[in-house]
This record gives structure tokens, sequence and C-alpha cells, in this order.
């Protein structure tokens, strides 16, 4: 039945359906929720099928369920993607794969490619806008994610370059000669990849993230990228250039030029790649939420907006004063906390998930997870 020709009314609707998306439905349906329904534009994890294919997780993955450690990259209790994937650092078709499996295991109910083109309030109520029709519900969770809406603006002329993100592969690079501007892990990432390959490569940042002493990988390289940068092939082959904000990139006859803030110019023959982050979806309701000052949604302590009653985000643009939370073992914290504000306010107990606070998952005190802990 199209969703225009329907009356229902989910008590909760999350969009996106990827690791955010299908670990925060999980907790829902372990907060006693069942009247919910996950939307997604196009399949269950089709950002992370969309990495380059030589991009792996910097975070590992290893099975300790058995000892009640949950994988750092799983995305609810009980599951492993080292256990199920056989690999320690998964590339993102092997987590693409990982999300569905997980998410057919907890049968929820996902419906695909379906684009979500508008929310509104409308009393009580969401009408949530698709293709297919409206979908209304009494909470909305925004769970998106970032990686299909790369940053393609931040200097004159960056429209010339090729941002990673948009690269399936590093092995169709032609050239002998890059320049890669974003000195952070997909950076590093593409400069490891085209070394192993023989390739010259001149990585520039605006800091000098490759000597950062900050202990968060929210905010430094991780020890993943750092080990790459000490590789031979890295070392004989890359060019690291620190404290250098691209200014501009213009294209000459057969050249690209790079001019960097203190006026210093640079060539190759082949388009700069860009590995400059992401947008991230939440910019797309930002009517919907009242902004931060670092332009971030922000949120009440349930992760819910402060300007609209009933619409939550849940992935890597959850912020809370300094905390950081965009890696999934950060975010998945907050899934419980979400659950339990909504099965609260649908007048459910929520018993079950109590069992997140013993694997770590539920922080109702932000203040133990600040971005130079270990937790």
């Amino acid at each position: 039945m199209s969703a225009s020709t329907t009356d229902h009314v989910y008590d909760a609707v999350v969009i996106g359906g990827g690791a955010a998306g299908v670990g925060v439905a999980v907790a829902l349906s372990d907060a006693g929720i069942e009247n919910f329904l996950v939307l997604e534009r196009r399949t269950v994890g089709a950002s992370f099928a969309s990495w380059p294919a030589e991009t792996r997780f910097i975070t590992p993955s290893f099975p300790t369920n058995s000892i009640g450690m949950l994988d750092l990259n799983s995305v609810a209790i009980g599951t492993s993607a080292a256990y199920t994937m056989k690999v320690e650092h998964p590339t993102g078709r092997e987590y693409a794969a990982f999300l569905k499996a997980t998410a057919t295991h907890f049968e929820l109910p996902i419906r695909e490619h379906t684009d979500v083109t508008s929310i509104a309030r409308q009393g009580d109520e969401f009408a949530i806008e698709t293709a297919d029709g409206t979908v209304r519900a009494r909470h909305v969770i925004w769970a998106a994610g970032d990686f299909q809406y790369p940053r393609l603006n931040g200097f004159a002329g960056s429209t010339l370059c090729r941002h990673t993100a948009t690269i399936p592969s590093y092995a169709e690079l032609d050239g002998d000669d890059f320049i890669v501007i974003g000195g952070y892990e997909s950076g590093v990432d593409v400069a490891y990849h085209l070394a192993k390959r023989g390739k010259h490569v001149r990585l520039f940042d605006r800091g000098n993230p490759w000597e950062s002493k900050s202990s968060d990988p929210s905010v430094a390289l991780s020890t993943y990228s750092l080990e790459r940068t000490r590789r031979t092939a890295f070392a004989e082959h890359v060019e690291l250039i620190p404290d250098s904000p691209v200014e501009s990139v213009v294209q000459l006859d057969s050249n690209y030029e790079v001019v960097t803030r203190d006026g210093c110019q640079f060539y190759t023959p082949a388009p700069p790649l860009l590995a400059g982050g992401f947008e991230g979806s939440h910019t797309l309701v930002s009517d919907l939420f009242e902004q931060r000052e670092d332009g971030f949604p922000l949120l009440n302590e349930h992760d819910e907006s402060t300007l609209v009653p009933g619409i939550f985000l849940c992935g890597a643009a959850v912020r809370h004063d300094n905390l950081v939370f965009c890696f999934i073992y950060k975010y998945r914290q907050r899934f419980a906390v979400v659950a339990k504000a909504i099965a609260t306010s649908l007048g459910l107990p929520a018993e079950d998930l109590e069992m997140y606070r013993m694997w770590g998952m539920y922080l109702d005190d932000l203040s133990c997870c600040g971005q130079e802990c270990a937790c």
C-alpha cells in the first residue's frame, strides 16, 4: 500500500539505514517500541558500500562479546563485525554486508529506495514527505549519515578537485604525481594507497595532524593511520606539507595550479584530490534544529531538537559541549538515550534498555566521555 493512501501513524520513524539507523532501530525494539519504520533512500549500508574499494575501518573489530565487551564497530548488543565478517579492519562493502545481516537478524522494518524530501511538524505529529507519499510519525530520528554529502566548497576552485568520496577505487587513478588536500584519515588513506603503487604524493593540511598530541581520534589521526605513515612506501613517496591552507586551485593548459595561503604555488597534471571531510546530512534538516556556534545541531540531554520537540539526532553529527561522537563506538552510546526518551513519551517502561548499561552503551552522564579520556 502506498504511504499516501494510509492514515497509519508510526510511533517513530528512523531516517537512514546505515550504522546509526540500524543501531538505533534495534534500540527502539529493545525499548519495547514495535510500531516504527526505517526509511533508507538507497539500500542498507549503501554509504559504506560506496567507500573506495581499498578503504578499511580505522577502528579494529574483535569478537569480545563473550567477556562482556562490544566490538568497536558493532551497532547492537550480541553482534560483532569481526565474528560475522571474519576480518579485523572491514572494507566498506564488508561492513555494509554486516549491517544488512544485522537488520535481517533483528527483523527490522526497513523500507529501502525511499528518498525523504521534507519533514514538517504538524500538531502532535510529523509529516515525512517521500516520492511515494506521506509517512506520519509521532517521533522522528534523523540518522542519515555523512559520507554521501562531501564538503566541496572550502576554497576557490575546489570544484576542480575530485573528492575522495567519489573515487570507486584508487587503482583507477591515472598518473604518477598527485596532490592531496586534507591530511586526516581519508587524506592519509589515499596517499598510502597511491604510495604503495609507487606514485609521488604531496599531502597538504591547514594544520599538522601528523604531529597532534591529542589521544582522541575524533580530533587526531588514529594509530592505524599513523602506522601507515611509517611504512617504507609512504616515507619514500609521500611529502607531508603541514600548516599550508589551500587558497585556490586553477586549471591551466596541462596542469592544475594549487596556491597556498602563504602564496606558494604547486603544480600537478592530475586533478587535485580533496580529502576535506563532509558537510553531513544534518544540514538537510537545519530548519528543525537550533545551531551551535560550530554549525552542528543543538541538542538537549536526550539528543532531541531544542527547537522542534520530537525529532532526534543519531550518528556522527552528535555534539555535546566539546564532546565529539563521530565514531561508531562513540555515537552508539547514545542509541539507548534516544530510545528511552521516545519510549517514556509513549508510556513504555523500556526495561530491556537496562542491559545497555552493562555494555557501556547507555550514557546518562556525558562528562564520562570527554575528548581526552580512553572510554
